[in-house]
């Protein structure tokens, strides 16, 4: 079978996509490895990324995303995030998952020592509003079908509380 590939069928129009840690391994527990997956969504935001709804648990994150060339800006966040996080890995001394990514690394990637996402990010045109709503409902009830919190404003990263009215930690197109 062949290497999983971005299947964005129509890259300016919004999508439901994720972003799985190789082999779910949990990196996400910690500020730091998230605001390495927010400064990189600030930047492709300041280009043009729009960001409808997000987020980040210990093993993956959800996204509704819109650009001019979705496809590339899914390809670009994913290279600089799994640099950068490998990267803090190495320097913090995380042996464990370091080795972790190290063994389950797909063999035709043999340019480097880690894989740090899973191919592909399963991609799903939004074709309605009915289907924005679902999807945006999915990201922000994640947090609490998996029990982590009561109400999904709780989770701190996830873009919940911009739907409710509070501030949270992305720049979040609410208007579509």
């Amino acid at each position: 079978m062949g290497r999983s590939r971005y299947k964005i069928t129509d890259p300016q129009q919004p999508h439901f996509v994720t972003l799985t840690v190789l082999h779910w391994i949990p990196i996400f527990t910690r500020p730091a490895t998230v605001n390495i997956v927010l400064d990189s969504l600030r930047f492709l935001s300041r280009e043009g990324l729009k960001i409808y709804a997000w987020v980040i648990l210990e093993n993956h994150c959800h996204f509704v995303l819109q650009s001019k060339a979705l496809d590339r800006d899914i390809a670009r966040l994913k290279s600089w995030t799994g640099k950068n996080l490998i990267q803090y890995l190495v320097e913090n001394n995380i042996q464990q998952i370091l080795e972790q990514l190290a063994f389950y690394k797909k063999a035709h990637k043999d340019d480097r020592a880690y894989q740090f996402w899973q191919e592909g990010v399963h991609p799903e045109l939004i074709q309605s509003e009915g289907m924005m709503r679902q999807k945006i409902e999915y990201i922000h009830q994640n947090p609490v079908k998996r029990g982590y919190v009561d109400e999904a404003t709780h989770w701190r990263y996830s873009s919940a509380r911009d739907y409710s009215g509070a501030a949270g930690l992305l720049e979040v197109c609410t208007a579509w």
